[in-house]
């Protein structure tokens, strides 16, 4: 069982919201309204937490391994969601979310297959590693840098525990796998022919309730991770290509095969896809 031994790793590399974050090194001249607004906004999406280990738990209850590890993920999530709701119940009690506000996410996610659930997730994790570490880059106050430091590095692992999680299902399931893994893989590195950065948080997971079927499209203010994205962080084409480089790097790996761009990618899972 790999959770046993990502269990130990993940607990080694535990930190402590009350030791580990400098709270008593908030500088409130460096915290702007503005600045307090996005890290409500994130606090409500690592939320959605909540309803992603629901879906994980339905969908692969064929996988008890995996659904143990779900007790880890869950909770080092859940946890990020905390510590930006206790820095803003600290320092912008105002801007602290509502339970209603959290509770607007929590919705049944459609089925979908497992293979291409675990994928999506896998970019997730690469996506927000970045997405915070340019967040912390971005914040002035030096203890919400560190809170993004700590949950971008938390959002790395994570990753690499999925990845763990891949090598087993390719070695298990064959090209079907591996065909899987492309499809998403090509879907989220190719930001540059979308609209928009794909991420969990934006995409469309229970046709019922179109258009209030995304976790974005919940939050108290829809257009907020755009304009995150675009006009605060500034997560530019340098950033967004950690994100497509560091998906084509693990696939290479994963795979075996070398990616250089989504053209290969995208060829190589027509390829899966007919050995299947």
């Amino acid at each position: 069982m790999l959770y046993i031994d990502l269990f130990k790793s993940l607990e080694r590399a535990r930190w402590n919201m009350e030791t580990d974050i400098p709270w008593d090194t908030f500088d409130a001249s460096k915290l702007t309204d503005e600045q307090a607004l996005t890290i409500k906004m994130n606090a409500i999406t690592e939320w959605a937490a909540l309803p992603a280990t629901e879906m994980f738990l339905r969908d692969f209850v064929h996988d008890s391994d995996f659904s143990a590890f779900m007790s880890i993920w869950f909770y080092e999530e859940q946890k990020h969601a905390l510590v930006l709701m206790e820095y803003l119940r600290r320092f912008k009690p105002e801007l602290a979310p509502t339970e209603e506000e959290l509770h607007a996410i929590r919705f049944p996610f459609d089925p979908a297959p497992p293979m291409e659930t675990l994928m999506l997730h896998f970019c997730g994790e690469v996506r927000l590693t970045q997405w915070y570490k340019r967040a912390s880059e971005w914040h002035t106050e030096p203890v919400i840098k560190r809170i993004y430091e700590t949950i971008s590095r938390d959002e790395g692992r994570h990753g690499g525990a999925y990845l763990q999680y891949m090598k087993r299902a390719l070695k298990q399931g064959g090209p079907g796998v591996a065909a899987a893994f492309a499809k998403i893989g090509f879907l989220m590195a190719s930001s540059q022919r979308s609209d928009k950065a794909l991420h969990p948080t934006n995409l469309h997971v229970n046709e019922a309730l179109f258009p209030q079927d995304t976790i974005q499209s919940r939050l108290p203010n829809p257009e907020w991770l755009e304009h995150w994205l675009d006009e605060q962080i500034c997560f530019d084409e340098t950033w967004e290509n950690k994100v497509v480089g560091g998906i084509l790097r693990n696939l290479s790996s994963l795979l075996g095969q070398p990616f250089e761009n989504v053209r290969e990618l995208n060829k190589y899972r027509k390829q899966m896809l007919a050995a299947a």
